[in-house]
């Protein structure tokens, strides 16, 4: 499973494995937030873990992401949370986890993946950016001593009924000053990391200023307890993982799916859904990924599929929630310079030895710095200069990219990815529909001489824009009809040109003249 790739899985270990722990402080609270916000039950917390660790280790292994990492997603707490009531028992969830395993795998069989390819650049962007924003938003509270809402809740509406404006509001109203003081020194030191004069030196080369960050926090927690015991964090507003006592607690933390489930129809209702939504919301971040990815490498949308396919299976066969490839702990990956999926896979590693390790010692890490952290990685995705570059493409590129940005942020990931989506077709058929064809016009002779030349691509969407060109032609002229330079003219087109050649033009005496037009015959109406 590790044995060098093409990527030359072990020829950047230097820049691997500081981002492989960078992930993981990164994924640590999030798998803890998305597991609390998906069952709503504290004993199901390490299904978290469980999930974060499979899809660092298996997924990161299949995968062929360079950059990818794998793990519970936030997207899916809703389905999650709505799943389990339905079906009873987590147990049975679990089993429709498999089932949803089991349908990716076809899927990636089936080829199914190639639907990735047809995400406009403008709405995975405006996706980019909505997710920096919404981290923004969701972790200020946190910076702030607020820790009401789980570190793994980014809707906009949350499970405990308040939106995170609401939540703004009441952090700022009862904010922690020891969780300030925290989350801005932990910012100015991942801003000083971020210099180039920081990066001169050959330790802070490898050790990433997350890490800093995470140990800063502790001590300044230490110190107040010593010295300001009324600054101090505890309880909520710590790391809070599940410590086994013993090596059979450890293990009572695994649950089983409920195979006598299977005679349940609303399991496999449950999986189709998971499997669906799990793997639309993987191939968004795969071309995410791929569009942040240095060196522009692609990855094969169809491998990733069978990846997450068999991640589920085994996530959902220990007691895991399901798993998807995330955009957050991707782009923490390749923000801290990971190169290959080595960081991925190390992430999961960290993860699993920390949870068995290092329990309370891991407990001891402030929200407020893993906030900073979220935050740095939220303002990367976000910063200002990506919507002047997007507002310099073009119009067509800016409205779509700033609707999918306003509709995932008012919304959810995959309702603001599918208002992105149609205003983006929508753009694209009015282009079409106004650049079908280029129409000229000179006198000769004193006769009215038309050119019609058609576009290289001549599709059924340009249909109308043709037609309607041709219609307002006025009686008596001549029009040329040049399609030589189309590399593709549509069967519809063509039979347009052709009634109007037989039909319109004979009863306006307009003369025809085409080129490179095939003739084609016309089937009667009556």
């Amino acid at each position: 499973m590790f044995k060098k790739n093409k990527d030359g899985l072990f020829s950047s270990l230097k820049n691997d494995l500081p981002a492989g722990l960078v992930v993981f402080l990164v994924a640590l609270p999030l798998c803890l937030g998305i597991a609390l916000a998906s069952t709503g039950r504290s004993d199901l917390l390490f299904a978290g873990i469980i999930s974060g660790v499979v899809g660092g280790i298996v997924v990161g292994a299949l995968s062929g992401s360079s950059l990818g990492v794998s793990g519970p997603a936030a997207g899916l707490v809703v389905i999650v949370y709505t799943a389990i009531i339905t079906l009873g028992s987590f147990e049975a969830f679990l089993l429709a986890v498999v089932l949803a395993g089991v349908l990716q795998l076809i899927a990636g069989y089936l080829k199914a993946g190639i639907i990735a390819y047809y995400f406009p650049s403008a709405v995975i962007k405006g996706m980019l950016t909505a997710i920096g924003i919404i981290l923004i938003l969701k972790e200020i509270p946190h910076a702030l001593g607020y820790d009401e809402d789980s570190m793994g809740d980014f809707s906009l509406k949350q499970l405990n009924g308040q939106n995170f404006f609401m939540e703004l509001y009441y952090a700022i109203k009862y904010s922690s000053l020891g969780a300030v003081i925290i989350s801005i020194t932990s910012l100015c030191l991942l801003v000083v990391f971020d210099t180039k004069w920081m990066k001169k030196f050959n330790l802070f080369k490898f050790l990433p200023g997350a890490l800093f960050v995470v140990l800063i926090g502790i001590l300044l927690n230490y110190l107040f307890l010593n010295f300001a015991p009324v600054l101090t964090l505890s309880g909520k507003h710590l790391v809070q993982l599940p410590i086994p006592h013993s090596p059979q607690e450890f293990f009572s933390f695994f649950r089983f799916p409920d195979y006598s489930a299977i005679l349940n129809p609303q399991v496999y209702v449950v999986a189709i859904t998971l499997a669906v939504v799990a793997s639309l919301e993987t191939l968004l971040s795969v071309e995410a990924t791929d569009k942040l990815d240095p060196l522009k490498r692609r990855t094969s949308a169809n491998r990733e599929l069978k990846a997450q396919g068999i991640g589920n299976i085994v996530s959902g066969l220990i007691g895991g929630l399901p798993i998807t490839q995330v955009i957050v702990r991707s782009t923490a990956n390749i923000e801290s310079g990971g190169k290959t999926k080595l960081g991925a896979i190390t992430h999961g590693i960290i993860l699993l030895l920390s949870v068995v390790i290092i329990p309370n010692f891991l407990n001891l890490v402030p929200l407020a710095s893993l906030a900073a952290i979220l935050l740095m990685v939220g303002y990367k995705l976000a910063k200002p200069q990506v919507f002047m570059l997007m507002y310099k493409k073009g119009m067509l590129q800016f409205i779509a990219f700033m609707a999918t940005v306003i509709a995932i942020v008012a919304t959810d990931l995959l309702r603001g990815i599918g208002i992105g989506m149609f205003v983006a077709i929508f753009y694209i058929l009015r282009r079409n529909y106004l650049n079908a064809a280029n129409l000229t016009k000179e006198v000769k002779d004193g006769n009215e001489i038309y050119k019609l030349t058609l576009a290289e691509e001549t599709t059924i969407l340009n249909k109308a824009s043709i037609a309607k060109t041709l219609s307002e032609l006025p009686e008596d002229s001549t029009v040329i009809i040049d399609g030589e330079k189309s590399f593709y003219i549509s069967d519809d087109v063509l039979e347009n040109i052709q009634e109007f050649k037989e039909d319109y033009a004979k009863s306006k005496n307009i003369k025809v003249i085409t080129k490179g037009i095939k003739e084609v015959e016309i089937v009667a109406s009556h």
